[in-house]
C-alpha cells in the first residue's frame, strides 16, 4: 500500500493561530486545490477552541473528499514542576479527544523545551513519565501517538529536548506500545547537525507518519542559527523551500522507507513562499512515491 499526502498550513500559521486574519474554512479552500488526501491540523487553530464547531469542519473537509489524519500537537513535557507537567498530560488528552472527534487517528506528542535546569536522565524520565500516562487515553480512542525528531514549536522558546538522535532514540526506546511510533522530519535532523539518513535507519521499523520538507537558511549557517536558539519560535534565518530542491535525499529516504512496509500519511511542510511552491512540492512527492511504491 502506498503513502497518502496530507498538507500542513506552514505559511500561515500566525493568521489561523494569532490574528484570525485567515479562517480555517479558508485554509481547507485553498487546500482542496492540491492533489492531497488530507490535511493535517495543529493543535492551536483558533477556529478549533470550540468544541462545538468540530463536526462541521470535518464536514467541511470530507465533502471535499479528504480527511483530517494527523493532529500536530506540542505538549511540553519536560517542565521540573509536577504540576506543570500534569496539565500538560491533561491537555495532550484533550488534543487526542480532538484528534478522535476530526477523525484523526495520529495525534503528535514532544518530549518538551530543553530548559538548561533539566538534565538529560530527568528530561527523559519526564517525558517518558507523561507519554506513558497519555498512551491508554489515546488507545481508548483509536489514536496512535507520533513523536517528531523536532527542531521547536513555533511558539516555545526553548529548543526540542530530544531534538539530538541520542537523546531521541533513547525516549523512543523506553516506550514500547502499539499506540506509539515516530513522525519522521528529515530537515529537523539537519538543524540538529545530524545525518538525517542515520536516524531513519535508527528508527525506521518505529516510523509510522513523516513530516516532509526541505529547509534551508537564507543567511549565516548552522551554527549562527545555534545562537539564536533560545528566542522564542523559529530564527528569522530558516525558512522552508520547494521540497526536492534542498539538502534531503527523497530517494533515500522513500527507498527506506518503503524497504521497511511504510505506507502511512506523509505531511507536506511547505508553501511558505506562495501556494504555487506547495503545489510543486506535492508533483515532487507524488512522483517519488510512484517511484518507490510499486502497489
Amino acid at each position: 500500500m502506498r503513502p497518502k499526502l496530507a498538507a500542513f498550513p506552514k505559511a500561515f500559521m500566525d493568521p489561523l493561530c494569532i490574528t484570525g486574519e485567515m479562517s480555517l474554512r479558508q485554509w481547507i479552500d485553498l487546500a482542496a486545490t492540491l492533489k492531497v488526501d488530507g490535511l493535517e491540523f495543529y493543535m492551536d487553530f483558533l477556529d478549533l477552541r470550540d468544541p462545538a464547531k468540530w463536526p462541521g469542519i470535518r464536514r467541511e473537509v470530507e465533502e471535499r473528499g479528504l480527511s483530517i489524519p494527523m493532529m500536530c500537537c506540542s505538549p511540553d513535557f519536560t517542565h521540573p514542576d509536577p504540576a506543570f507537567r500534569q496539565k500538560q498530560v491533561e491537555q495532550e488528552r484533550a488534543w487526542i479527544d480532538m484528534t478522535a472527534a476530526l477523525g484523526g487517528k495520529f495525534c503528535r506528542v514532544l518530549s518538551g523545551q530543553r530548559r538548561p535546569e533539566v538534565s538529560r536522565s530527568e528530561g527523559i524520565q519526564y517525558a517518558v513519565e507523561c507519554i506513558d500516562a497519555c498512551i491508554p487515553h489515546a488507545a481508548s480512542h483509536g489514536v496512535t501517538l507520533i513523536i517528531e525528531n523536532h527542531y521547536k514549536d513555533n511558539y516555545w522558546q526553548f529548543p526540542e529536548f530530544a531534538q539530538k538522535a541520542d537523546v531521541f532514540c533513547e525516549l523512543v526506546e523506553r516506550i514500547q506500545s502499539p499506540h506509539f511510533g515516530v513522525n519522521y522530519d528529515p530537515s529537523n535532523t539537519i538543524l540538529a547537525g545530524e545525518d538525517p539518513l542515520e536516524l531513519l535507519d535508527r528508527v525506521k521499523d518505529r516510523v509510522v507518519t513523516m513530516h516532509a520538507s526541505d529547509r534551508y537558511l537564507i543567511e549565516g549557517t548552522i551554527d549562527d542559527l545555534r545562537k539564536e536558539e533560545d528566542s522564542v519560535g523559529y530564527a528569522k534565518r530558516l525558512r522552508h523551500g520547494v521540497i526536492g530542491k534542498g539538502l534531503n535525499d527523497y530517494d533515500a529516504i522513500f527507498s527506506t522507507l518503503a524497504q521497511v512496509g511504510f505506507s502511512g500519511w506523509i505531511s507536506i511542510e511547505d508553501g511558505v513562499n506562495g501556494m504555487d511552491e506547495l503545489h510543486e512540492s506535492v508533483a515532487f512527492l507524488r512522483k517519488k512515491i510512484d517511484e518507490h511504491w510499486t502497489e
